[in-house]
């Protein structure tokens, strides 16, 4: 068979682990496996290269996609997807692995419904597909995440504050709670688990009245403005406090351990067929 296998969406941790795999695996089952650049964007445009047990030497401990990855808005168009469909047909591939997150699965399964056979392999720090109890992504972000906790703590135990750190994680707080226990968190506001904000200030007022020297909220992005939240919090509690919004850098960095295993069980994707 020729297999095809492309990463959409955000980039995580593993990704590039999950990658290795497909291909390697493939080549023990004397499949053809082809890369997909720049995930559904590449598929529209065509952009296939061959991949060998050579092309992905290193790549286990390596962070991102190698393949490169985008966000396609317009392949939610049918005429879209059939130029991809076509590209497929032209490329003579059998199947198509995927790897991402919602949107990656979505797209998948409209081509699915054209024909074309396809399977998701779950690569998202935000935890939040289906079927699965972690994601390829999801364990190195959360490392990512309780290292910057601990060194606000520092600062914040320094400086009598109270840090907000704003995390990812869209529609799921699985990043929040699991780096927030992990951290200490005063603090964890989730979509699943809203915080009433006037709850949360008596609190904090409670904390300074004590004799506390800090304090820690993890949110979930999209929540709340947290540097007028931070704001707010200096003017009413007695702490100072400040907001640190953590981006994109929960996305980056080496696979841990985890997500190396966890990409590396992409090799069931073709289950021998």
């Amino acid at each position: 068979m020729k297999i095809a296998v492309l990463t959409s969406g955000g980039d995580a941790p593993g990704m590039n682990a999950a990658i290795r795999a497909v291909v390697r695996t493939g080549q023990v089952y004397g499949h053809e496996v082809f890369g997909v650049k720049n995930g559904y964007k590449g598929l529209v445009d065509g952009e296939f290269i061959a991949l060998t047990h050579q092309s992905v030497s290193g790549m286990l401990s390596r962070g991102g996609t190698f393949l490169g990855t985008s966000r396609l808005p317009e392949f939610k168009e049918e005429k879209v997807r059939q130029i991809a469909v076509d590209n497929l047909k032209k490329f003579d591939i059998d199947a198509l692995v995927t790897i991402g997150g919602d949107g990656t699965y979505h797209g998948a399964m409209e081509l699915n419904k054209m024909g074309i056979k396809t399977i998701g392999l779950p690569g998202t720090i935000d935890n939040d597909i289906a079927g699965t109890d972690f994601t390829i992504g999801f364990a190195t972000a959360v490392e990512t995440i309780v290292d910057a906790i601990d060194k606000l703590r520092d600062t914040s135990n320094s400086h009598q504050r109270v840090s907000i750190i704003e995390v990812m994680g869209r529609r799921s707080g699985d990043l929040a709670v699991f780096a927030g226990i992990c951290g200490g968190a005063e603090f964890i506001i989730t979509p699943e688990n809203p915080v009433d904000k006037n709850h949360m200030m008596e609190e904090i007022r409670k904390y300074k009245n004590e004799g506390r020297r800090h304090a820690v909220v993890v949110i979930t992005e999209k929540l709340f403005d947290v540097h007028a939240l931070a704001k707010e919090i200096s003017e009413t509690s007695g702490f100072s406090s400040r907001a640190t919004v953590l981006g994109y850098i929960q996305r980056g960095g080496s696979p841990c351990p985890d997500d190396r295993i966890l990409g590396s069980l992409g090799s069931y994707a073709l289950n021998g067929k």
